[in-house]
């Protein structure tokens, strides 16, 4: 049987993509009645008589699924930030790596809008970049004006499927645009190659990009940790989880144990101060959190 790759779902069709080949199927019955709701990025076994009537039969396992966008066996976040317009927020990226660690997607971290920081805007960045890298993050400084970094982005896309994240008004648009001029983005409407209308009903589509697939519509909308647990936390920090190692206590959670290898690199500079500060306001607003029954 036939193998492919779900890469648009809409009114109850599925297009899967079979090497350069696009076929419309529907899923099966028994898929309602087993409650799978096959998503955008699945890859699925599937049978066709030709490339408008086919049908899904199975779903393979999937590595991971966001909700918002509904899609699976996503490779990567693209973290959109801007240095200035708005201003760059490190405990925002801390939130969305967070999340994106807890899913198991790999994040890239993009800053843009680099033609209009002032020299001392540049330098502080600088000095964020320099702690992200080193705490095992590929971070791409660009702009989409000059587009500096632009090449470099494509290499990070190849055979991958990303979705871009990020706050509203980062510029997200204005990179893809940048990366594939044909898709023409407005600004703040990243669908609005599929010429919709206002009215009609959004959907998520896979785009080819470079040599990669790209999530039309952005991903995270929802930033809450609903579903993090306090232990599960400093595996999402990669740096902290590296020093965890040296901690005498199992399960330490980084605040008043003693002998914890954590506190100690923070201590030494080997962590950045701002993000064991990042670790404990999360951690904070984990344990506020209402119990769910």
């Amino acid at each position: 049987m036939p193998e492919g790759k779900i890469i648009k779902a809409l009114s109850g069709f599925y297009y899967v993509l079979q090497n350069d080949e696009i076929i419309q199927c529907r899923g099966r019955g028994v898929f309602r009645k087993n409650k799978i709701t096959p998503l955008v990025g699945d890859e699925v076994v599937f049978q066709a008589e030709n490339v408008q009537e086919g049908y899904i039969l199975e779903v393979k396992e999937r590595k991971n699924e966001l909700v918002r966008p509904p899609i699976a066996n996503v490779d990567q976040a693209i973290l959109v930030f801007s240095a200035v317009e708005p201003d760059f927020s490190p405990i925002l990226l801390d939130r969305f790596l967070v999340l994106i660690e807890f899913n198991h997607i790999q994040p890239l971290i993009c800053i843009t809008k680099l033609d209009l920081a002032t020299p001392e805007q540049h330098l502080k960045i600088e000095q964020y970049v320099e702690s992200y890298r080193r705490a095992g993050y590929v971070v791409i400084l660009t702009s989409s004006e000059t587009e500096v970094g632009i090449e470099q982005l494509f290499p990070q896309l190849e055979n991958k499927i990303s979705v871009f994240a990020g706050q509203s008004g980062v510029g997200k648009s204005s990179l893809l645009n940048a990366l594939k001029p044909e898709l023409d983005l407005k600004t703040n409407d990243i669908s609005s190659h599929l010429g919709r209308g206002k009215h009609t009903t959004r959907h998520v589509e896979l785009i080819h990009v470079g040599h990669g697939l790209v999530a039309d519509t952005p991903g995270f909308s929802s930033l809450e940790f609903t579903n993090i647990d306090a232990e599960d936390l400093t595996f999402c920090f990669p740096e902290l989880q590296k020093e965890s190692e040296y901690c005498k206590f199992r399960g330490c959670l980084h605040l008043k144990e003693p002998k914890c290898g954590v506190k100690a690199a923070v201590e030494s500079g080997e962590i950045p101060a701002f993000r064991y500060e990042h670790y404990l306001d999360f951690l904070q607003e984990i344990k506020d959190r209402k119990p769910r029954y």
